[in-house]
């Protein structure tokens, strides 16, 4: 199982999908930018794309336990290192801005995901307002 191994490539695919998910629909422009950044992002350059539904299941059978989402924070913490929580909250708002809008619940996943990943919350502000312009419509 994925938990047995996790890389630090499988804790970002796995906070991207907890977003996707946070609202109860995993839209097809979320999955989208999901599979985009995983086949074109540097971090994922070595990353084996077979893991991806083995990740998606654990995140989904998380999301439906009781503390499911304290125990997928709890692994996301201790795989990836902090130097890459500011790319995480980035790749995580990518997401919930893909489909041109964040709404209340992925507005408050990602309040959750700042918080336990304790970033500043200015450096957290700067990171919103890219993942917005990058994710504007006509």
């Amino acid at each position: 199982m994925v938990t047995d191994s996790m890389t630090p490539q499988d804790a970002l695919a796995a906070l991207m999908i907890t977003v996707s998910a946070s609202d109860g629909e995993m839209r097809t422009s979320e999955l989208i930018k999901i599979n985009s950044t995983i086949n074109n992002l540097p971090i994922f350059s070595d990353y084996d794309a077979d893991r991806l539904p083995r990740v998606t299941s654990m995140v989904m059978d998380l999301l439906d336990q009781d503390d499911g989402l304290e125990a997928l924070f709890g692994l996301i913490r201790d795989t990836l290192p902090e130097r890459l929580f500011e790319t995480a909250y980035a790749l995580s708002c990518d997401v919930a801005a893909a489909d041109g809008k964040i709404g209340a619940t992925e507005g408050r996943m990602l309040e959750e995901i700042r918080d336990e990943l304790e970033l500043d919350r200015l450096h957290a502000a700067a990171i919103e307002r890219g993942s917005r312009a990058r994710h504007m419509t006509l």
